[in-house]
């Protein structure tokens, strides 16, 4: 299971297991509460530490879902304090970041394993969190 954690500007899923294929938000226990995109800032973590031993799936996936036609979006995602990821994102009700399974694998390590996604949108933002989901592990 997952344990979510919400603080100022942030929130954090810590996941005790590796659970394979697609999970919304929802299922996380994210709350449409938590989601707050007022400021057109989002930043969500993903703390894998202590799950064991496990595998990513093939393309580990995030997959944003909103209510508004947005305009151009900024996301990035650091694993580990590296960033994997950093692009603009073109109109739209949806974005999907797809993330290299074989660079996460090499910035694992021991103890500390914590994926970030910062988003900046160009306006307040209502996400779905029942059609918003992540696929990390197989």
């Amino acid at each position: 299971m997952s344990k979510v954690e919400v603080n100022q500007g942030e929130i954090k899923v810590k996941f005790n297991e590796p659970r394979s294929g697609k999970l919304s938000f929802a299922e996380l226990g994210i709350n449409n509460e938590d989601i707050n995109v007022e400021s057109g800032l989002l930043r969500l973590v993903f703390d894998f530490e202590g799950i064991g031993d496990h595998d990513y799936f093939q393309t580990p996936t995030i997959e944003f879902f909103y209510e508004e036609n947005m305009a151009e979006t900024h996301w990035i995602c650091e694993f580990n304090g590296e960033t994997v990821l950093d692009k603009l994102d073109n109109h739209g009700h949806s974005t999907i970041l797809l993330l290299n399974r074989k660079v996460l694998n090499n910035l694992e390590q021991r103890h500390e394993n914590t994926l970030i996604v910062h988003a900046e949108f160009p306006q307040p933002a209502n996400l779905n969190i029942k059609e918003s989901y992540v696929h990390f592990f197989k």
